[in-house]
């Protein structure tokens, strides 16, 4: 089966785009593009991140528990953007637990943190627990555990499969990181204004109800994923049995928000055997 609604991102205003769709079991329906290009991944970087982080945990390096980053915050509010961190400065704008606060720095120190807990440098550990073990040879960390991941659509399929078919961790700890952490608290989705909640899991955005997204009207509200700024994304809805993931090399900005919900009800349309109708 190859999805002929991936073809839609040769439409996008973006220089060089490529996409895929992925079963469970790793079947890919289809892909578009150069998939084995790199592409910085930004915040898409941070889903990466926090699997090595449950990895850590189940080897029993880390609990969630724990302390970690600001005075009274845990590992699981460093992953769930619950510990009080600013967007991009390591100074305390709330108590932890109150609000959700996306935070580049709450990534930052639970790298620090997992560091210091495994004797291993975040980047190299996150090579040894994920990237390695799931034959993702063109992904690398070159930065900050929060966005400077750089990999490739062929990579990002492999994840998107694990996820959804866990093989390096237990399928209840993943299951517990795809639900919603901290339920009814508010907060900021990059990109999306104010959401009454802002629910999410652990280093996953959980789409539930929130409007406007940038997945699809049709999307599950089981969907989960994240989207970064260099113009990336991967969401993975339950509802379909899918994921979806893209790569480009163009900033989100309006041109995504308009772009991407329609890519993804095509995709699930045709996933479900329903082919869409031609606008007008």
């Amino acid at each position: 089966m190859s999805l002929k609604s991936l073809a839609s991102i040769e439409n996008w205003p973006v220089p060089s785009a490529s996409a895929g769709v992925v079963r469970a079991d790793g079947t890919v329906l289809g892909t578009h593009g150069p998939v084995g290009r790199r592409f910085p991944l930004a915040s898409v970087t941070k889903p990466l991140a926090a699997y090595a982080a449950l990895v850590a945990y189940e080897e029993g390096a880390i609990e969630l528990d724990e302390p970690a980053g600001p005075p009274g915050a845990t590992v699981r509010h460093l992953l769930a953007h619950t510990s009080g961190l600013a967007f991009d400065e390591h100074r305390v704008t709330a108590p932890p637990g109150e609000r959700r606060l996306y935070s580049n720095a709450g990534f930052e120190q639970l790298g620090d943190h997992l560091a210091k807990a495994t004797e291993i440098p975040f980047a190299e550990y996150l090579r040894q627990a994920v990237l390695e073990p799931l034959g993702m040879t063109g992904t690398s960390l070159e930065g900050s555990p929060a966005k400077d991941g750089v990999s490739t659509a062929r990579d990002l399929l492999r994840f998107a499969a694990e996820v959804q078919a866990p093989r390096l961790l237990d399928p209840r700890t993943v299951a517990a990181a795809m639900s919603v952490q901290y339920p009814g608290t508010k907060g900021v989705l990059p990109g999306y204004g104010h959401q009454n909640p802002n629910d999410w899991g652990l280093g996953f955005e959980i789409r539930d109800s929130k409007s406007p997204h940038w997945t699809g009207s049709s999307s599950s509200p089981r969907t989960f994923g994240h989207f970064g700024q260099s113009g990336t994304f991967l969401w993975v809805d339950p509802g379909a049995g899918v994921a979806g993931v893209a790569l480009t090399d163009r900033a989100f900005g309006p041109w995504a928000v308009e772009a991407w919900p329609a890519f993804t009800d095509a995709v699930l349309a045709e996933v479900r055997g329903r082919v869409p109708r031609p606008p007008g």
